[in-house]
């Protein structure tokens, strides 16, 4: 018997089932059907499919889930070649081959009638009454609000109600189930305003996706109604996704700081085609108003300067977001600058508080930044060979710490990495980091000085593939090499999925005899994360003392931990919720309770795939995964039109599956199984039903190929009538 598993050349819920012709010697009399598709009496019971569920008691049938895919093919005609009605509500009655078969082929789905009373005629036909529909090419869509859900489907979605005059919504669209991708809105009568738009890098569930962005369905519908993007940070997981949305929201006015919208125009400047932004500075803490709404903002500490936290002003109290923050601290005792930023929040109505989750995990406080920067200018100034320091490009004020060393050492620096050459030089411009002339050189001229007066900026601390740094272990530098008198000093944590890549990248730095300096070996501290740790996030909140408390940026493991804590520091369990992507929350009746509505915003990621921006389907990506685990398996097989023979014996290629050379066995025999199959199954058959033949091959092959190897590529059978 065959092993149990999985038919991979399956696509989910577009199975087709086949029943052939009953003959009378062997299965007896084929059932008649009645004009409302029900069984006549003295018809002998129909065969039942192999995976169709039994009758409940007293005869019903079972409800539409569990019925099999041939009952589901509704009172309609199929024009197919080869399918033939016995009557207007009768079912398709194929001809004569194997059993049943599945079709890894995509066709539009067998529809019933979508008006008259033929749509309620058939007793099967319940998708026909429980649906208020238009016809589409692949399925019937739900009247009001809907989108697809498994790629191929398309899910019914109740309409989302209208807010209330007296509440306050609130929707996470992204980094709420995952760290990236982070994207809020809040809407309060006529005025929605977004914070943050991000992306998220794509992961071993999405191959070949180069990005993954929030869904703005919910805003496109609502574009008119939006007053204000505010962008709290330059970090991509706070602005990446902003060549690719603000247009679809009309271009809305972005509200950020001047570090922050030079970064954004310079990474706009990469999509010329896009109309231009609106930008507006804020400094300090500048005040913007609405008609329903007013906006202020605060500093925060961040790995990156010009990092500003937003207070929202409602008439039932204010909402307060700090962004990505940290404190910056002497000994867990926050600086007298933290404490009269946030002193001034201290004594407001604050109604809601969503803070940033990441590093809930981590007690105590977080490193700060100063004397991390303190320890890498002391290690510029006391290397004794060439130093190369890699890090995240985001990472400016290390960056302008390592550049005020260098020029007090008299040293040179060359900076390996588009990302962070790009930095600096908006830094410059900003003049946050100040330079002088000739301290800067590129690595054409590093040739030009001793060993020990050269640092190298490098991009790749996390083992990215194209990276400076990746380029330099790998010798594929154009112009660098490394040796046995470097010093590699890698001034970044290790991301989470990055584990393997920078252990590579390591092995491959040793290799040249080069010294590594790590975050994990070093005895001073060589890097700081740029988020509170649970000490600092506990400080936050004695502070803001908000009624209501909304964890955000973190996977659902974070944000229920962060839950916690504010429950553990006196909030009322009641007052908290730990959202989800694109679930709808609401302050309602004037501030006075937090409830979550049974609808959700549409939420399924917008891709970014080389040109394409849109909903990937899932069936896209499962292709991809199989390709990737199973290879595939193609057959092309020439067939006489007149009599159904191969004109040749079939050609065989295969990617990923196995080495055809080695494999001349396991290719000898499918091509016999191919042969048989096709033949027998053509066998009188007049004009041959080419899809119907593919679906055999496809089965035929699949199994044998999965008895012999275990392995369930994809088969792709092409054939061509001669």
């Amino acid at each position: 018997m065959e092993p149990q598993r999985r038919n991979r050349n399956r696509r989910l819920g577009r199975e087709r089932v086949y029943i052939a012709r009953p003959s009378g010697h062997l299965f007896g009399r084929a059932p008649s059907f009645g004009a409302d598709g029900s069984i006549q009496k003295g018809s002998p019971a129909p065969l039942r499919p192999r995976f169709e569920a039994p009758p409940l008691a007293g005869g019903a049938p079972r409800p539409y889930a569990g019925r099999s895919r041939f009952q589901r093919r509704y009172a309609s005609a199929d024009t197919r070649t080869g399918v033939f009605m016995t009557s207007s509500f009768s079912r398709p009655v194929p001809r004569p081959g194997a059993a049943r078969s599945f079709s890894p082929i995509r066709r539009p789905a067998v529809h019933p009638p979508t008006s008259g009373a033929d749509r309620f005629a058939h007793p099967l036909s319940r998708r026909a009454r429980t649906h208020t529909s238009e016809r589409t090419g692949r399925g019937f869509r739900a009247a009001g609000v809907g989108e697809r859900d498994s790629g191929t489907h398309i899910k019914r979605l109740v309409s989302i109600p209208p807010l209330k005059e007296d509440a306050i919504r609130v929707i996470c669209l992204g980094g709420v189930e995952e760290v990236g991708r982070n994207m809020t809105l809040i809407e309060f009568r006529n005025d929605i305003i977004v914070v943050d738009m991000g992306l998220q890098f794509n992961d071993s569930k999405t191959p070949g996706i180069d990005f993954i962005l929030p869904n703005t369905k919910y805003l496109e519908e609502r574009k008119d109604n939006i007053r204000a993007v505010l962008i709290t940070h330059g970090h991509l997981d706070h602005i990446g996704g902003i060549p690719y949305l603000m247009e679809r929201l009309g271009n809305p006015p972005i509200y950020t700081r001047n570090l922050t919208a030079l970064m954004v125009k310079k990474r706009q400047e990469e999509f010329p085609y896009l109309p231009p932004l609106d930008i507006k500075i804020v400094e300090g803490n500048g005040r913007v108003k609405f008609k329903d709404l007013s906006i202020r903002f605060f500093g925060v500490s961040h790995s990156i300067p010009d990092c500003m936290g937003i207070i929202i002003e409602t008439p039932y109290g204010n909402i307060v977001t700090p962004g990505d923050y940290k404190l910056d601290h002497v000994d867990g005792v926050p600086t007298e600058e933290e404490e009269e930023t946030y002193n001034a929040l201290a004594g407001d109505n604050n109604l809601l508080l969503l803070t940033d989750s990441t590093n809930v995990e981590n007690p105590g406080f977080s490193t700060p930044e100063k004397l991390v920067g303190d320890n890498l200018a002391e290690i510029v100034r006391t290397t004794k060979t060439r130093l190369i320091v890699s890090m995240f490009a985001s990472h400016i004020v290390r960056i302008g710490r390592i550049l005020e060393a260098t020029q007090l050492c008299n040293k040179k620096v060359a900076i390996e990495g588009r990302s962070m050459r790009n930095n600096v030089d908006i830094c410059i411009a900003a003049g946050l980091i100040k330079v002088k002339d000739g301290t800067i050189i590129p690595s054409t001229d590093i040739a030009n000085y001793p060993p020990d007066r050269i640092v190298v900026l490098a991009t790749g601390a996390q083992g990215d593939e194209f990276a400076a740094l990746t380029r330099l272990a790998n010798k594929s530098h154009k112009q660098l090499r490394l040796s046995e008198h470097d010093t590699v000093l890698l001034s970044a944590s290790i991301v989470p999925g990055n584990e393997k890549a920078v252990q590579d990248l390591k092995d491959n730095i040793a290799r040249h005899g080069a010294k590594i300096i790590h975050y994990r070996t070093s005895e001073v501290y060589i890097h700081s994360t740029g988020h509170g740790n649970r000490g600092e996030m506990e400080w936050l909140h004695k502070k803001i003392k908000s009624k209501f408390f909304i964890p955000i940026h973190g996977t659902h493991y974070m944000l229920r931990l962060h839950a916690e804590l504010a429950e553990d520091l006196g909030m009322q369990k009641a007052n908290i919720v730990v959202p989800d992507n694109s679930m709808i929350i609401e302050i309602q009746g004037g501030g006075k309770k937090i409830t979550v509505l049974k609808e959700k915003a549409p939420n399924g990621p917008l891709m970014v795939d080389g040109f394409a921006v849109g909903d990937m389907q899932e069936v896209v990506l499962r292709d991809r995964q199989m390709l990737a685990e199973e290879g595939m398996f193609v057959i092309i097989a020439s067939i006489h039109s007149g009599t159904g023979k191969l004109k040749k014996s079939p050609d065989i290629i295969s990617r990923g599956f196995v080495y055809l050379r080695e494999s001349q066995d396991l290719l000898h025999q499918t091509r016999i199984i191919i042969k048989k199959t096709i033949e027998d199954t053509t066998q009188g058959m007049h004009p041959i039903n080419f899809d119907y033949v593919k679906e055999q091959v496809t089965d035929a092959v699949s199994r044998y190929l999965f008895q012999k190897t275990a392995k369930r590529p994809i088969v792709i059978p092409v054939l061509l009538g001669v």
